[in-house]
């Protein structure tokens, strides 16, 4: 049965204000504020700011329906998921939106969950208002994901000839590129950094700089671990110079790696760069150096982003499969070979193998 609305709480406590719960003690506020800081942790900063945008779009919708969020209804959350495949979630009150894609429709799901539980409230994903729904759903608008290009080594090199080498921006982009190419790194990842261990509350790993390479410490999602980057056949081409270089120019001792830069390009600031500049930068560069130049602006504009990089190293390192899926953190060679956009797809010939 739909519940008629009333005013949702949006503050995403660990547990919802209660008039039969009494308030705690005033020596139990110290471990709230830090159990508060722990359920922060469980996920990424991308991930919560995603889950509360998503809340509040379907907060939104409860609301245009005379429908309340909370409790979770899995009969509200099946038509919820309906309107945002048929576009009628958003735009006016009569629709005409744009419909969502599947792993959109997936991801406000999931955090319709997450929000739920974090009011002390469980969502059954499992029955059926919901599951049914979102069968029909896949069965009816899922279509293959859409890759964005990879970056192959010929590729970055013609990239970091667009960088000037003579400022400090410029310096931290040659670092940041060959970083998350040699790394294989997730743009958050290659932010998270500091340059030593334990030296910032927001930081996901450091780096340590050995005689043969670079070794980088991450905090994933499935634990901590070790990325190893060896140092390149020249100078030019050595993530690890390149990130030695703009450590000495940005006179870091401590803390974020990889910083904004200020004062018309003279001076580093303390703050850590925002992931979604690593992006833009992918991008950027991957224009003025006319990667894929047989397309039009417009769509090599849609090519490029962050995940370039990743997939750029699955590519082209010429190596057993089991250490290109090691260096990328992925739990399967599945997703590695999801990455790998030139491979031999048919050295294994099953037909052949079989006798025809």
């Amino acid at each position: 049965m739909a519940h008629v609305a009333r005013p949702a709480d949006d503050d995403p406590d660990i547990v919802p204000a209660s008039a039969e719960r009494p308030p705690l003690p005033a020596h139990l506020r110290d471990l709230t504020d830090r159990a508060r800081a722990y359920v922060e942790a469980a996920s990424s900063a991308n991930t919560r700011r995603a889950y509360a945008s998503d809340w509040k779009h379907f907060s939104t919708w409860c609301r245009r329906q005379n429908l309340s969020p909370l409790p979770p209804d899995p009969q509200v959350v099946g038509l919820y998921v309906t309107a945002c495949a048929s576009g009628s979630a958003v735009g006016t009150a009569r629709g005409g939106g744009k419909p969502d894609s599947v792993s959109t429709i997936e991801r406000r799901l999931a955090a319709i969950g997450w929000n739920s539980t974090q009011r002390g409230m469980a969502l059954d994903r499992k029955d059926r208002a919901i599951a049914t729904v979102m069968a029909g759903i896949r069965n009816s608008h899922a279509a293959p994901p859409r890759q964005k290009e990879a970056i192959l080594p010929e590729d970055l090199i013609a990239m970091l000839e667009t960088l000037d080498r003579g400022t400090l921006r410029g310096i931290r982009d040659r670092a940041m590129l060959f970083l998350g190419f040699a790394g294989g790194l997730r743009r958050s990842e290659i932010v998270g950094l500091d340059l030593g261990r334990d030296q910032s509350e927001d930081g996901r790993g450091w780096v340590e700089i050995l005689d043969k390479g670079l070794l980088v410490i991450l905090r994933g999602k499935t634990g901590w671990r070790e990325v190893e980057i060896g140092r390149g056949s020249t100078d030019a081409t050595c993530p690890v110079v390149a990130v030695e270089t703009w450590i000495k120019f940005a006179r870091i001792a401590k803390g974020p790696l990889f910083r904004r830069v200020r004062g018309q390009g003279k001076d580093v600031g303390p703050d850590r760069l925002n992931d979604r500049e690593v992006a833009r930068l992918v991008k950027r560069v991957a224009l003025a150096a006319g990667v894929r130049g047989d397309l039009s602006e417009a769509e090599r504009a849609t090519k490029f982003s962050g995940h370039s990089l990743r997939a750029g190293l699955a590519s082209s390192a010429e190596v057993d499969e089991r250490y290109v899926q090691k260096q990328l953190g992925h739990a399967s060679a599945e997703m590695t070979r999801k990455y790998q956009r030139r491979r031999d797809r048919f050295r294994i010939n099953l037909t052949k193998a079989s006798g025809l």
